[in-house]
């Protein structure tokens, strides 16, 4: 859409020449203020405005009133419900997992001449200024501006943190941002929502998902709809969040699944602003001392992530794709023989009868006795990853079962016509019939246990919940629209996945690539199809640093990326990209291998040796890795930690996006470039390199650091302790964790050798 001068078209999504019978309708000052079982329920009045490109009052139609409710939750969150399309509040649904210690705290109200105070026990956690507000007259050149709800929020009770509604404007007639707003049709149907709050100058936001953008994100403005991201290096998102955390040390969470726009201080420096696509607004205002209690609030509302097995934190083999159980038994003996420690080989889009055809069952030909390659390769130390999608294909063994039990989406016009199949390894152009309809519980069942159980019973230990942030689009569903399903649709899909995973093996896992709030407590989430470059590497980052502060705890990334360029399939990778992109993913969450070519390391023989020490170093590492990882499970930290997790009051890392934490101890900065040189900052504080001992001082930036391939910049404060595993193992089978040692850095540490 061209930018234009008014808030209308450019945030609000009207008809620039306004032919669409739409109104938009602005909030007025509060006409009712009361205690209702506890919350606080505003009565607002909305006016309509004139059909025009300037707002201005409609006084020739009767101002329309809807309540706002204000809800307290222990510890530190207000609940901002109001909906003019009847929708009721909830507080448990799909997104909603409330923990046992989120507790509704009564409001109450306390008068102080044209003040209300809205109270949680004796702490002021909102206020509602009725006051005119103040003039000094001395023209008429323009209209006086409307009446607006002057209302601040405090989450926590914290007053040096007010979350205020935004009345922004230029002059009366030219809005920059409404405080709050809906858009009604036709016959007085309500359309959409919005509802801003004031920024400061200068303040900071993260989260929103898995954004391959900059650190801070102010000046941004997102759709949220997920769609197939296309790569890491765009606008597109295959997990988004309606979630922020501000530089001001509080986070905003936008309890919907429609397509809704967050515009973070971009349509106006002085507002956030959101847009939801129903006429609903369900705001969580989340407080608390920093990033991390923020994120453990959030977590409290959506749920925790849960524990990914030990086997899951070793070494993925895989790529796009095997095709017979011979390739796959060769590889992982190679594996074996040549000392490369690894724990799961993955089969991606060839282990149906057609690449592509996904019918949850090996191909007879290929794989002729499924159990006992399963089982072979268990007694090799391996477990098997299996790729898999939500639709089902014309033309697959289920489409007839599928379709006459409606078991997936059925067409808003019947007489589609079959496409058929075509070809191998073509991305799909197979004519996928439907979407499995998650919203529905037989089908649900159907899909965990006609489809998923025999897999899982004959040994298989993880399903690839690959896809699942677009759905068929023309189809009806079983519980709702396919528009509200599409951002939700990635938490049905992989809930039930994960559920029959952990009930048939006693192991909660999935590899899925979609999100929408609520995912994050089935791990675990990678970052879909990078290309094998600098730039895929560094989007690749920052979409995982985006993602942990959003509420994800676990997240992985293809290496040495999925595609090749300039041809997507075919280009050669660069040796220097394979190891810089290991050393990143030796200290990530997860680390697993995948692309559209050959990814095994002995393909690369003049730094395959190199590859190796690295993979022993991940295993090595595994203690602390398990650490660390239980106790994200625990609070609001994700393995992969922005630098502002732990020093948001330092404003430098707020701009940081190529170094992170490595759970709580070990600071990470990935080279990213084939020249082997990048700059460094280190918060201060005293620390030591990894890898050498040697020793340098935190506050301040170090330029044009050298480092050659064979190492990897990775720091630790001077007095940490760090546990890891004394020997070399060729799988976590072989791990025994009572034998994990402490290493302390103290005078005496010299490095961790390679």
């Amino acid at each position: 859409m061209k930018q234009t001068n008014y808030h209308l078209f450019d945030f609000m999504d009207f008809d620039p020449e306004l032919k669409k019978a739409e109104d938009l309708w602005k909030a007025y000052a509060p006409s009712k203020i009361v205690e209702r079982e506890g919350d606080i329920v505003i009565t607002i009045p909305y006016q309509q405005q004139k059909r025009q490109e300037d707002t201005a009052p409609d006084t020739t139609v009767a101002q329309r009133a809807f309540e706002l409710t204000v809800r307290a939750y222990k510890p530190g969150i207000l609940r901002l419900f109001t909906s003019m399309a009847g929708d009721p509040m909830v507080e448990q649904d799909d997104m909603l997992q409330f923990a046992p210690d989120i507790r509704h705290t009564p409001l109450s109200l306390r008068r102080e001449g044209r003040i209300c105070l809205m109270m949680a026990e004796e702490a002021v956690v909102g206020k509602v200024d009725l006051q005119p507000t103040p003039l000094d007259h001395w023209s008429d050149l323009l209209p006086a501006p409307q009446p607006a709800p002057s209302i601040t929020f405090y989450p926590d009770g914290d007053q040096s943190k007010p979350v205020m509604l935004s009345d922004d404007h230029f002059s009366p007639p030219r809005y920059d941002a409404l405080p709050l707003g809906f858009v009604s049709t036709t016959g007085s149907q309500t359309e959409r929502a919005t509802i801003s709050f004031r920024c400061n100058a200068g303040e900071c936001f993260a989260g929103t998902g898995e954004r391959f953008r900059k650190m801070d994100l102010s000046g941004q403005t997102f759709y949220m709809k997920n769609q197939d991201g296309q790569g890491v290096n765009n606008r597109r998102c295959y997990k988004s969040i309606p979630f922020y955390v501000s530089s001001r040390i509080y986070g905003a969470f936008f309890h919907t699944s429609d397509y809704c726009k967050l515009s973070l201080a971009d349509h106006s420096t002085r507002s956030v602003q959101f847009l939801n696509q129903r006429a609903t607004i369900d705001v969580f205002l989340i407080g608390g001392n920093s990033p991390e209690q923020v994120l453990r609030r959030y977590r409290m509302l959506t749920g925790f992530p849960q524990m990914p097995p030990l086997w899951s934190f070793g070494i993925w083999m895989s790529r796009m794709t095997y095709f017979s159980a011979q390739e796959v038994e060769d590889i992982c003996q190679r594996l074996r023989s040549e000392d490369y420690p690894c724990d799961v080989i993955h089969l991606d889009t060839g282990w149906f009868r057609s690449d592509w055809l996904c019918e949850w069952k090996f191909n007879p030909d290929r794989f002729p006795d499924p159990e006992g390659f399963v089982r072979k390769l268990a007694e090799m130390g391996f477990k098997v990853s299996l790729w898999q999608l939500p639709y089902v294909a014309e033309g697959a063994e289920q489409i007839g079962e599928a379709r006459s039990n409606h078991y997936i989406s059925q067409p808003e016009q019947e007489n589609r016509q079959s496409q058929g199949e075509q070809g191998e390894s073509n991305f799909s152009s197979l004519d996928y019939a439907g979407t499995i309809d998650f919203t529905s519980q037989e089908a649900t069942e159907w899909y965990k246990y006609k489809l998923l159980k025999p897999l899982l019973d004959m040994g298989v230990k993880c399903i690839k919940t690959d896809f699942g942030e677009n759905i068929h689009m023309d189809h009806r569903y079983h519980a709702m629209t396919a528009e509200r399903l599409n951002n939700l649709y990635a938490l049905l899909y992989q809930r039930a996945a994960y559920e029959v995973t952990k009930e048939v093996t006693g192991e909660g896992i999935i590899w899925a690539r979609a999100g929408w709030a609520g995912c994050q407590r089935y791990p675990l989430h990678w970052g879909g199809d990078s290309e094998s470059s600098w730039s895929g590497m560094a989007g690749s980052l920052k979409g995982g640093l985006h993602l942990g502060l959003s509420g994800f705890a676990f997240w992985s990334h293809d290496v040495p990326g999925f595609h090749s360029t300039p041809d997507f399939m075919n280009s050669p990778i660069d040796p220097t990209v394979y190891v810089r992109w290991t050393q990143f993913g030796v200290f990530s969450s997860h680390m697993r291998y995948h692309g559209t070519s050959k990814r095994e390391p002995w393909h690369f023989p003049q730094i395959a040796p190199l590859v190796r020490r690295w993979w022993k170093l991940r295993y090595r590492l595994l203690p602390y890795i398990v650490e660390q990882a239980e106790r994200c499970c625990q609070s609001g930290l994700p393995m992969v930690q922005a630098l502002l997790m732990q020093h948001p009051q330092d404003k430098t890392v707020w701009h940081i996006d190529d170094e992170y934490y490595f759970g709580s101890n070990l600071l990470v900065c990935p080279l990213m470039n084939g020249e082997g040189v990048r700059d460094i900052y280190l918060p201060k504080g005293d620390w030591v390199d990894f890898f050498t001992g040697e020793r340098w001082q935190g506050g301040r930036w170090y330029t044009g650091v050298r480092c050659p391939l064979e190492r990897m910049p990775v720091f630790i404060r001077r007095g940490t302790r760090i546990t890891i595993y004394p020997d070399d193992v060729e799988s976590t089978n072989q791990m025994d964790m009572a034998r994990a040692i402490t290493v302390e850095i103290d005078s005496k540490f010299k490095g961790f050798p390679l």
